[in-house]
C-alpha cells in the first residue's frame, strides 16, 4: 500500500474530490486503534471479537462522512470488547456484489490483516451471504458486518426477558438467510433407505441435511419467540390502555446511542436507570412518573438508543417496545451537541422514528453535553435548531428550562367545570391535581368551590358536585 493511501491521524474532514488514483485506493483512518474465537454461523450468539481490522466502502458524501461512520464503527467495535488495529476506506460507486470492496483491494487487506496481526475484519455494511463466504475464502479469517457487530452488542446488553427474546428474534432473523453447508460430509438423516428404489415415496435422494435442520429448527424457534413477544406486547398494551383510560400524558426519551437519555430521564425523575457511556447501555426502557410546576402527572419513558443504520432485524424484533414512542404524546429528542456530527444523529434518529409510525408525534428537540461543548459549536447548533432546549444531564444546567418546556407541550385536559367538592372528598380534590388543572380555589360553607380543567371521564364523576343552573 503506498504511502499516498493514508490519511492524516486527525480526521481533517477535507471534502475536495480525490485524484483517480486515490478514489480506487484503500485509504487508511487514522486514530482508530484501540486486543473471534472462531465459530460457526450456527454458533453466531457466542460471537466473540478480539483483534480486527474494520473496512468501509464510501459511495457518497464527504470524506468526513465517510471516517465519521468508520469512527462510529469503531466505537462499536470497541464497546463489543474488541481491540481496534486498523480502519481502511475504499472510494468506490457502490460496493462490489461479490468481494464488498474491489477484488484487487481484497489482496491489499489480506496484507493488512496479516501485518497486524488481527484476527476478524469488521465491514462497514451489511453482506450478502455471498460477499460475506468469498471474503472470508479470500482474507482467510472471521469476517462480519456492522448489522452483525450491532446485534452482538444488543445480545450483550440486554437484561430482561423481553429484551432478551426481542434479541435472539433479530439474531436468528439475520442468521437463517446466512446458514451454509460445509459440503457433502454435512448431509445426514437419510430417508429410509438411501437411495434404493424401495424406499418409497419420500425415501429417495440424501435425506435432511445438517443445514436443513439447522433452518427449520431456527425457524420454529422464531415462531416461538414471535409468540412470547406477542404475550408480553399485550401486558404492555395493558398498562398503556390504563394510563391512558386515566388520561395520564406520556412523553417518550428518543435519541441516538450514547445522547445521554438515561441521565436525562434520572435527572428528572430520580429513576435511577444505570448510566454508562457506552453505545447501547439501555435496551430495556424504563417508565417513570413525574409532576409538572402545578402538580399534574406524567410519565417519561427511556427507550432503545438509535444509530445510523439500525439493522432492519432489530427494528422489526423492538417494534413493540418502540411503538411506546409512536403512542407518546411528546417526544423528547436527545441529541449529543459534543458529537462531530449532531445533524447525521438527528436524520438517524428520525429516519427510525419514521419507520415505526412516530413522525407524526409532536417533537422537542433536547441539546445535551452543554457543559462540554464550546461556545461556537452551541452558537451554530442554536441557529440550527432555534426551538431546541440546550442542557447538561451531568451538572443539570438548563433542566428548569427543559421542565417547563415539556410542560408547555403536554396535552391540557379539555372539560372546564365549575364544582363545590365536599371537606369530606378529599380524594376528589386530590384526583384534581393529579390529572387535571385547577384554575380557581375558594373554600366555603359547603365545601371547596373549584374552577377545574380536567378530562371527560374525570369531569363526569365531578359533574354531581356542579351546582344545579337556574
Amino acid at each position: 500500500m503506498s504511502r499516498s493511501d493514508v490519511v492524516p491521524e486527525e480526521f481533517a474532514g477535507t471534502s475536495g474530490e480525490l485524484d483517480l488514483a486515490d478514489r480506487h485506493a484503500l485509504r487508511r483512518v487514522g486514530g482508530l486503534s484501540t486486543e473471534l474465537v472462531d465459530v460457526s454461523e450456527v454458533e453466531y450468539r457466542q460471537l466473540r471479537l478480539e483483534r480486527v481490522v474494520l473496512v468501509g466502502v464510501w459511495t457518497e458524501g464527504t470524506i468526513t462522512d465517510a471516517e465519521n461512520s468508520l469512527a462510529e464503527l469503531a466505537e462499536l467495535a470497541k464497546t463489543a470488547g474488541s481491540q481496534v488495529l486498523e480502519g481502511l476506506i475504499q472510494r468506490r460507486g457502490r460496493p462490489d456484489p461479490s468481494t464488498y470492496i474491489g477484488r484487487g483491494k481484497v489482496e491489499e487487506l489480506r496484507s493488512v490483516v496479516v501485518g497486524t496481526g488481527a484476527d476478524t475484519v469488521v465491514c462497514d455494511g451489511e453482506l450478502s451471504p455471498s460477499q460475506l463466504r468469498t471474503l472470508e475464502d479470500r482474507i482467510k479469517v472471521k469476517v462480519i458486518d456492522r448489522t452483525a457487530l450491532i446485534l452482538d452488542i444488543f445480545a450483550q446488553h440486554a437484561k430482561s426477558k423481553e429484551g432478551k427474546a426481542q434479541v435472539e428474534l433479530a439474531q436468528l432473523q439475520y442468521l437463517v438467510p446466512r446458514l451454509r453447508g460445509w459440503g457433502e460430509a454435512m448431509s445426514r438423516q437419510a430417508g429410509g433407505r438411501v437411495g434404493s428404489q424401495g424406499g418409497g415415496i419420500g425415501a429417495r435422494g440424501p435425506g435432511e441435511t445438517k443445514l436443513e435442520t439447522d433452518r427449520r429448527r431456527i425457524r420454529t424457534r422464531i415462531s416461538r419467540l414471535k409468540r412470547e413477544i406477542a404475550g408480553m406486547r399485550t401486558v404492555r398494551d395493558t398498562k398503556r390502555a390504563v394510563r391512558v383510560q386515566q388520561a395520564v400524558p406520556a412523553v417518550a426519551i428518543a435519541g441516538y446511542t450514547n445522547a445521554g437519555k438515561s441521565s436525562l430521564l434520572n435527572r428528572l425523575t430520580g429513576a435511577g436507570v444505570l448510566v454508562e457511556d457506552a453505545l447501547f447501555a439501555t435496551l430495556d426502557p424504563a417508565t417513570r412518573r413525574t409532576r409538572t410546576a402545578d402538580g399534574r402527572v406524567y410519565t417519561l419513558s427511556d427507550t432503545v438508543g438509535f444509530v445510523r443504520h439500525l439493522p432492519h432485524q432489530l427494528v422489526e424484533a423492538f417494534r413493540s417496545t418502540l411503538e411506546e414512542v409512536a403512542q407518546a404524546d411528546l417526544i423528547v429528542h436527545v441529541v449529543d451537541g459534543a458529537h462531530v456530527d449532531p445533524r447525521e444523529q438527528v436524520r438517524a434518529v428520525r429516519e427510525v422514528l419514521a419507520e415505526v409510525g412516530a413522525e407524526k408525534v409532536p417533537e422537542l428537540l433536547v441539546v445535551n453535553k452543554i457543559d462540554i461543548t464550546d461556545e461556537e459549536t452551541q452558537l451554530r447548533l442554536k441557529r440550527l435548531w432555534p426551538d431546541a432546549v440546550f442542557v447538561s444531564a451531568r451538572t443539570g444546567r438548563g433542566l428548569d428550562a427543559l421542565r417547563e418546556a415539556i410542560e408547555l407541550r403536554l396535552p391540557r385536559p379539555a372539560v372546564v367545570l365549575d364544582v363545590v367538592i365536599p371537606y369530606q372528598r378529599g380524594d376528589l380534590v386530590a384526583r384534581v391535581h393529579e390529572r387535571g388543572e385547577i384554575l380557581a380555589s375558594e373554600h366555603t360553607d359547603r365545601g371547596t368551590a373549584l374552577r377545574v380543567r380536567v378530562d371527560e371521564m374525570l369531569a363526569a364523576e365531578l359533574a354531581p358536585y356542579a351546582p344545579s343552573k337556574g
